[in-house]
Formats: C-alpha cells, structure tokens, sequence
C-alpha cells in the first residue's frame, strides 16, 4: 500500500521536549522562510480576508488569536496587513513550547503581539476572540484529536475559524524534501518537512473531519503549494 493512502502516525522530532532553544530558533526562522516563498502566508491572509468579508463593522478591535503559533511570523503577517488597511486589531499567540514563545518574543517584527504559553485548550479569554486560526499545526494531530481541536476553535470564537495545512501528495512529499536538503541548515526541518506531508490531508479526510462542525458556513479551498485552506463562520455573521 502506498505510504500516501493514509495519514502517517510517525511523528515529528518538533514535538519532541528535550529539543533546545537554538534548534527551535532556527527551525523557526526557516518555516517563516518557507511560509513566505511558497505561499503559506498569502493563505493565510485569504483565511482573514474570507472570515471578514461580508462581515458588519464591529464596536471594538478585533480579536484575532493563533493556536500552534510558533515564532509567530502568521501573526506578524496578519498584524501588517491590517495595519496597512487601517483595521484595529489585537492579536494574541498560544504555543505549548516555552521556546517558541522565547524566541516570538525576543524578535523585535512581533512588537504589539501578546505571546502566551500554554495548552491552547487551557487558555483563558476575557472574551471570545473574533477569529482563531491554525497554520501548519493540525497535521500534528490524530483525527479524533483535531475534531475536538475544531469544535474548541468553533466555540472560542464570535465569527469562525480557519486552518491552513498541508495536501498529502508524492509531488509535495518529494519536492520538500528536495528543497530541505539542499538548502536547510536545521535537522528539525530537513526531518519534519517531508513527515508533516505524510501526516497531511486529501480532500475527502477533511471533508469527513467536518462534518461535525455543522451548522455553519463552510469553504474548503485547495492551494498553491499543496495546502488547504479550510474556513469555519459562523452563520449569525452572515457572509
């Protein structure tokens, strides 16, 4: 059976706890390098613009929240094409890893953005945020753990959520680690890159995953380089 039929349980040497805080920096640095040239980045800003569109003005700032947030280079995007369109906002990261929120919060680019360590599912709010978003962090997840993950985004938050992760595809899986090897000085990455494709998601997987997110609106949208962008709102929002 191809390795590709279903998703891997290998999992990645990130998720490890003995890793130091060097290691962590520079597997960060890279995956911001990654999320900028193969456009991981622009995904995510259409996982904003797709939740704001239609969306009524709003009597206060906006929430936006990252789960999985790592160095926080989703957040620093999002924060600068906000900031461009005169839209307020306050963002917050959560991370388990105490060396991703170290290194978040020591680089000078995530100024204005509240980093927090902690369990995602036991962080606490003052309010619900308006937006929770997920980037490249669900793959790390079985499929009876992300439909939890998928219901807390769903009920922590007033307009919806998104996530954007990885196509599981022999294209993807061979040209990453291609690309790795040739130009990757982090052992973490030149491992992970190419696992987290094989722990990726077809079509149909995430479509059934879901499923249990009704009622609401939601888009399912394949992107360039073999990434999902899958979008929760909430119906009240009417977009």
């Amino acid at each position: 059976m191809s390795k590709f039929s279903h998703r891997s349980e290998q999992k990645e040497l990130l998720d490890e706890d003995h890793l130091s805080f060097e290691d962590i920096r520079l597997n960060m640095l890279e995956l911001d390098f990654i999320n900028t040239w193969l456009g991981g980045h622009r995904i995510t800003l259409a996982g904003i613009d797709c939740l704001l569109r239609s969306t009524a003005p709003l009597n206060s700032p906006l929430q936006i929240c990252e789960i999985g947030c790592g160095g926080g280079d989703n957040l620093r995007v999002i924060k600068k094409y906000l900031d461009l369109k005169g839209i307020s906002a306050h963002y917050m990261g959560i991370d388990l890893n105490p060396h991703c929120i170290a290194y978040a919060e020591s680089r000078k680019k995530n100024s204005g953005i509240n980093f927090i360590c902690s369990d995602y599912k036991k962080a606490e709010f003052a309010s619900k945020p308006h937006i929770v978003f997920s980037s490249l962090f669900c793959h790390h997840f079985n499929n009876e753990e992300l439909k939890q993950q998928w219901q807390w985004m769903k009920d922590h938050t007033t307009l919806g959520f998104f996530v954007n992760d990885l196509h599981r595809h022999p294209l993807a899986y061979y040209s990453i680690r291609w690309l790795t090897s040739w130009f990757s000085k982090s052992y973490l990455v030149r491992n992970d890159a190419p696992v987290s494709v094989l722990r990726g998601f077809r079509k149909d997987e995430l479509m059934t995953l879901q499923k249990e997110l009704q009622p609401g609106l939601i888009t399912l949208q394949w992107k360039w380089a073999f990434r999902w962008l899958l979008v929760y709102k909430h119906e009240s929002t009417n977009i």
